[in-house]
């Protein structure tokens, strides 16, 4: 098999080089929901191409060449392994313990027309301006026309001993082309052009203070936030941010009749928490425990009455539609709170990104602004974060290119090709039999991959991206979306699953190397024993992680081939920004059988490059898979390489 012995990663780097600055525009069709830590589409492609016995169709461009062939991945997430192998001819396994990943792969591969989904989208939308939209309307203060605002932007409440202020990232809230700074007054709220205000008393107004300031200036206590009072209440608005279709894009404060949207939102605001239950509550976990520690008990208490109106609407409606419909509905709808809720930032202080939304997990985790965004999920057209802008992004494109998928040519400058003779989509099944009946067909299981329905050594290959052992807790920062998809979706999936089966070092106790053992175990044994490959991408700079995995792989009965080191990140991510962080994969390539190949322990493994470091990681790793070792030299030996 040719990725036993070589893989062309010069090529492998350029194109996900290419890739990793927006992974969502290259793969489209796969990002219509949510999820974390997603790898190069374009590594998996090159991955699978690797596993081609006609040397005629490993060429990256060529269409098709695993007809015939049966791919699992038994933790799916984002679903990338599934997408590329479909679309090479390929049937598939996807399992996940979780059921965002399993309802994204079942929407994302079946083939729906295009025409009808985008008149249910048309339709759907049409029926929430009916019902909420007047909501979302303000006055244009240069003509007074109606017009919809885009969004609104608030302050967080906070108090000392002796006053109350509001705090907000910056008075700043646009650079505009020309050179001039919009700014909002911090006494009396006037919205001007950067000259000076002459106002001199604030009036019932509430000072606004810059974030930064932690102790008042005149009593000396710290300022505080009132816990006890709902989330959503701790801000108060600001200003409204519109267009015009006369005037175009303005700022203005709000007026009375603005004010009073709010309250009547807030006075239709629905009750999901009822009080004889608790299925909307925050459960403490590794990062849902910040939410918590913020005294914020039940999601709902993290939306405005604006946005919740919208959720409860759009339960309302999709109830009766087609199954598939509702759900490609119910899963934009989903992800359209990521861009709104109050826990929304304001990226207009920025001079690059003016009037951009900071979504909800920008930090892959929960964070609290000090300017909260309540964005306009009906606002028409192309604008950050809105319905129709997340239709047009996650379906419409994700369809077209499904049909017709593309890939990128590196070169100066890199062009596109149709990749003629592939679509993304195929035929969903039920069992293992009707798999092998054809080609391009998917079967999807919701569950624990350490107990699979599948008979011994009827799989090809296994390829996947395990979780990232202890810093990217998914299962739990799910949750946000889970308990909306579950009113949405009611029969869709097991919505009663425990989070701690999935495969993370959730309390350091040992979980992560338990259960991605037994997981790789049931690989080894659904595996052809001869020509059997399980490939995956890993990467970690502790000595815990590498230890872990090791004690997985040994306990599994997995022998390391050959490893191959892979560009994985973009530098500019937010959540890895300016942080120590690895900018490379190892391609593990294992085999359930002994090999040939031997592996000698390297002296030292260098940190002072992120390419060899998992050059040298991945080669001791199969120095250790094939000496015997038990847990604790494991640990011993990674901790003396890893120090």
């Amino acid at each position: 098999m040719i990725i036993d012995t070589e893989f062309d990663t010069k090529f492998a780097d350029r194109i996900a080089k290419l890739e990793s600055y927006n992974k969502h525009l290259y793969r489209p069709n796969t990002y219509l929901h949510k999820w974390w830590a997603r790898r190069c589409g374009s590594t998996f492609r090159l991955i699978l191409k690797h596993l081609i016995n006609d040397p005629n169709q490993r060429n990256y461009y060529a269409p098709g060449g695993l007809e015939g062939k049966i791919i699992l991945d038994p933790m799916m997430g984002g679903g990338t392994t599934l997408h590329e192998a479909i679309r090479l001819g390929a049937n598939v396994v996807g399992v996940d313990i979780d059921p965002i990943p399993v309802l994204q792969a079942k929407a994302t591969l079946s083939y729906i027309p295009l025409r009808q989904i985008e008149e249910a989208f048309e339709n759907f939308f049409r029926s929430l301006e009916e019902h909420i939209g007047h909501l979302f309307q303000t006055r244009c203060p240069h003509c007074d026309s109606s017009v919809p605002f885009q969004f609104t932007l608030y302050g967080l409440n906070r108090a000392c001993a002796c006053r109350s202020v509001l705090f907000v990232d910056s008075t700043i809230l646009r650079h505009e082309a020309d050179g001039s700074v919009i700014r909002i007054c911090p006494t009396c709220y006037r919205i001007s052009n950067g000259e000076d205000c002459d106002c001199s008393e604030p009036g019932d107004r509430l000072p606004l203070l810059e974030k930064g300031i932690s102790n008042c200036s005149e009593c000396g206590e710290k300022y505080t936030e009132d816990t006890k009072t709902p989330f959503y209440r701790r801000y108060t608005p600001l200003a409204l941010f519109g267009r015009c279709p006369k005037h175009g894009h303005f700022f203005r404060t709000l007026s009375a009749s603005d004010r009073d949207k709010i309250e009547e939102a807030n006075h239709r605001r629905p009750d999901f928490v009822d009080s004889t239950e608790d299925r909307f509550n925050v459960i403490s976990g590794p990062k849902s425990a910040d939410l918590i520690r913020r005294g914020i008990t039940a999601y709902p208490n993290l939306f405005s009455s604006r946005q919740l109106l919208y959720i409860h609407h759009a339960i309302d409606l999709l109830r009766d539609s087609d199954s598939l419909i509702r759900l490609n509905l119910a899963l934009l709808v989903s992800t359209s709170l990521e861009f709104n809720s109050m826990l929304c930032g304001y990226k207009g202080g920025s001079k690059r990104r003016p009037g951009a939304v900071r979504h909800t997990f920008s930090h892959h985790a929960y964070s609290f602004p000090h300017t909260s965004l309540e964005n306009n999920m009906l606002f028409p057209g192309n604008a950050s974060g809105t319905l129709q802008s997340l239709f047009n992004a996650r379906i419409r494109r994700g369809r077209k290119w499904a049909a017709r998928p593309k890939e990128r040519v590196p070169g100066a400058p890199p062009k596109t090709v149709h990749m003629d003779g592939e679509a993304d989509t195929g035929t969903e099944v039920r069992n293992m039999e009707a798999l092998c009946e054809g080609n391009r067909r998917f079967l999807l299981i919701q569950g624990s991959s350490a107990a699979l329905d599948i008979q011994p050594e009827s799989v090809d290959f296994v390829v996947t991206d395990p979780p990232y052992f202890d810093s990217v807790q998914y299962s739990d920062l799910a949750a946000y979306f889970r308990i909306w998809l579950r009113e949405l979706l009611p029969d869709f999936a097991d919505w009663q699953y425990d989070v701690k089966g999935s495969a993370v070092d959730h309390d350091r106790s040992g979980q992560y190397s338990a259960l991605l053992g037994g997981i790789f175990s049931e690989c080894q044994r659904v595996l052809k024993k001869t020509s059997g490959r399980l490939i995956f991408t890993f990467h970690h700079w502790k000595p815990e992680g590498w230890a872990a995995l090791t004690l997985a792989l040994k306990t599994a009965g997995f022998y390391l081939v050959n490893r191959y080191v892979v560009h994985a990140e973009n530098p500019t991510s937010v959540h890895i920004a300016n942080l120590n962080a690895l900018k490379h994969d190892a391609i593990l390539v294992l085999s359930p059988s002994r090999p040939d190949s031997h592996w000698e322990l390297p002296e030292t493994v260098s940190r002072a490059e992120s390419a060899q470091f998992c050059a040298d990681s991945a080669t001791a790793l199969g120095w250790m898979l094939e000496n015997r070792l038990d847990q604790t030299m494991i640990l011993r030996q990674w901790k003396k390489l890893l120090p």
